[in-house]
């Protein structure tokens, strides 16, 4: 049975591109404050390119937004048919840097025509893959009723004021260069006590003021050789981060778990390398989820079954050997399902001010024939 909050995601996602009326444009740089709230960029990999990649000038408004797994041309042709002001791409269409942009390769020729046809571009990625009741947590109710948690947690990646380090030493009390510290641009003084050896300071510190700090500090050798210096770590954010390990309120067969998971997808195959020793009636009780490509996340996971798009031909048959099945269904039929349930979101977001339409011309390259 679906949780409220799970059902009423559901029909919104249904019903989001008919229920509602929508009444009046609105500004990219507002379109993208709500997704960028919804969405937060900092919760993206490192390695990732998210946000907004193409900007029209301005003034930019939108009326319908796209929503796609990946910006192909021929996906691109159907936004401008449409009369679309804005795309969401899952997938960052641009991703490595151009050097150029012009015909001959077809990733520069889409940011021309975006830009010919005044259409924004964004992509959420990795976002989408931390993000509790993301990606991930949709492609873990392919399996059924569970308790699933994150296999790599996000922590926020900010601190207030952007506070990241924290510096203990000890000054004597004639020494002048406690000001000095004060005032860099980016430090502020945790604690200041007295004490028979003199001054103890605590400061919390940014990255960019750390090297004019320990500059400063180090001009006085017995006051930089008390120098304590510590990283300040985030605790990580509940339900958020990479991948989900699900513990299934009920076990299935491996069989059960793979028509269950067809279905969610829409699927007619997959294909399932079964652990050593298993057959298709063994039990499945815990599961190991990775949206996409699921290699880097999965590796070395305790689980009965691996489920994710695509990974490596030796990852499988690490799994394999470890007793652990695997099903893969293909890099982008492990997310594309998902855009009707963020449409759904980004409508409510939107306020129904933007009409939110998912791209049926959209669909995984790869094909069983």
């Amino acid at each position: 049975m679906l949780s409220s909050r799970a059902f009423r995601h559901s029909y919104i996602s249904t019903h989001f591109s008919h229920r509602f009326p929508f009444r009046s444009l609105m500004d990219l740089g507002s379109v993208v404050s709500h997704l960028n709230a919804l969405t937060p960029p900092a919760l993206a990999e490192g390695w990732d390119n998210v946000g907004l990649l193409v900007e029209p000038s301005p003034p930019h408004q939108v009326h319908k937004l796209l929503l796609t797994n990946d910006l192909t041309e021929d996906v691109l042709d159907e936004a401008i048919n449409m009369e679309a002001n804005m795309i969401l791409s899952y997938h960052p269409p641009v991703f490595k840097a151009l050097k150029r942009v012009t015909q001959k390769n077809w990733k520069e020729r889409l940011v021309v025509k975006a830009l010919e046809k005044r259409l924004a571009i964004y992509s959420p990625h990795t976002s989408c893959d931390a993000l509790a009741n993301g990606v991930n947590d949709w492609l873990a109710r392919a399996l059924g009723p569970s308790k699933s948690v994150p296999l790599h947690a996000s922590t926020s990646l900010t601190y207030p004021g952007g506070f990241g380090h924290l510096l203990e030493f000890r000054l004597d009390t004639a020494e002048n260069i406690f000001s000095r510290l004060k005032s860099i641009q980016g430090v502020s003084v945790c604690t200041s006590t007295a004490s028979p050896e003199g001054q103890n300071v605590s400061l919390s510190c940014s990255q960019n003021a750390l090297v004019e700090a320990l500059a400063i500090l180090s001009e006085e050798p017995h006051v930089y050789n008390s120098l304590q210096l510590l990283s300040l770590q985030k605790p990580p954010l509940v339900d958020t981060g990479m991948g989900r390990l699900c513990t299934l309120a009920e076990p299935v067969s491996i069989a059960a778990a793979v028509e269950r998971i067809k279905k969610h997808l829409h699927l007619p195959h997959l294909r399932l390398a079964l652990g050593s020793g298993k057959t298709l009636e063994s039990s499945v009780r815990v599961a190991a989820v990775c949206a996409g490509s699921g290699s880097s996340i999965l590796g070395g996971i305790p689980a009965d079954l691996y489920l994710t798009g695509e990974m490596s031909h030796h990852d499988v048959l690490d799994a394999v050997a470890e007793g652990r099945s695997v099903v893969l269904c293909e890099h982008s039929n492990s997310e594309r399902g998902y855009l009707q349930e963020l449409g759904g979101q980004i409508h409510q977001a939107l306020e129904g001010q933007v009409q939110v339409v998912v791209s049926q011309r959209d669909r995984d390259p790869l094909q069983v024939v």
